[in-house]
């Protein structure tokens, strides 16, 4: 038997992961917000891997309660996701899929571009993710940041102009270019800020129009996008950095900026 896998979230997502970890023969044990941590390191000491799939306004609550023995095996799946976000819990080295698949209630999961995956425990999620078909690759930890800011400026490029424009991807980047490239520019700005060094803006382009090319019929917003954009406009202020179009977009949607 495989080392056993500690699953924290047990959502959509969650449950991806979860069939996958247990295809390819790891026991896997859930963390409920009802389990015991105590009880669950006594059961699970040395996990290969403690993955967290909550969503990311959750992600801050479960990094702090991850208890002290599983710190060293931590895998994270977040969107929005950068290194500061596990550094501030004193994590150094985390496992992280960069995920393209979506999954939705009562809907099959939806595959955008294959998913890269780095850290000590990349090989493990990859092997898992293949053996239920969802494309998967290992990358070397120096590109990670690249592949996050890739991941972040899709989500928030089409969330936040999908606001004003509705429709897909494609139709946002192919019939709404203009306002499309104004949010890519903000965002940028703001990513660049929030990793504390100068990105490859251009590498960041590639990858999302990428993923566009993907699955050019994915719709541009969901309920999430509003908060998004909220996020990022508290971002830019305490940069200091002008998002004069993330600003106008949020006033059209009725938001408190």
């Amino acid at each position: 038997m495989k080392q056993p896998i500690t699953l924290i979230g047990v959502g959509e997502m969650g449950s991806v992961f979860s069939h996958a970890l247990l295809r390819s023969g790891h026991p896997v044990f859930p963390i409920l917000r009802s389990t015991s941590v105590t009880d669950a390191v006594r059961v699970v000491p040395e996990p290969a891997l403690a993955l967290v799939t909550v969503g990311e306004d959750d992600l801050h609550e479960s990094l702090d309660q991850i208890p002290g023995e599983w710190r060293s095996q931590v895998g994270l799946i977040q969107n929005e996701l950068l290194p500061r976000d596990w550094q501030r819990h004193g994590i150094t080295s985390p496992t992280v899929a960069v995920v393209w698949f979506e999954k939705k209630q009562g809907r099959a999961t939806q595959v955008l571009i294959p998913t890269p995956v780095a850290g000590p425990q990349a090989v493990l999620l990859v092997d898992a993710l293949t053996t239920i078909g969802l494309p998967a690759e290992p990358i070397p930890d120096d590109d990670l940041i690249d592949e996050l800011v890739a991941k972040n400026l899709y989500i928030l490029t089409a969330n936040i102009a999908g606001l004003r424009t509705g429709g897909t991807v494609s139709e946002l980047w192919n019939d709404h270019r203009s306002l499309a490239s104004a949010v890519v520019s903000e965002i940028l700005q703001i990513q660049e800020w929030l990793v504390g060094e100068p990105v490859d803006t251009d590498r960041a382009i590639e990858g999302m129009v990428r993923a566009i090319e993907g699955d050019p019929d994915h719709g541009t917003t969901g309920r999430s996008a509003p908060r998004r954009l909220e996020r990022a406009i508290d971002h830019a202020r305490s940069a200091g950095i002008e998002t004069p179009t993330l600003i106008e977009i949020g006033r059209e949607a009725g938001l408190p900026v």
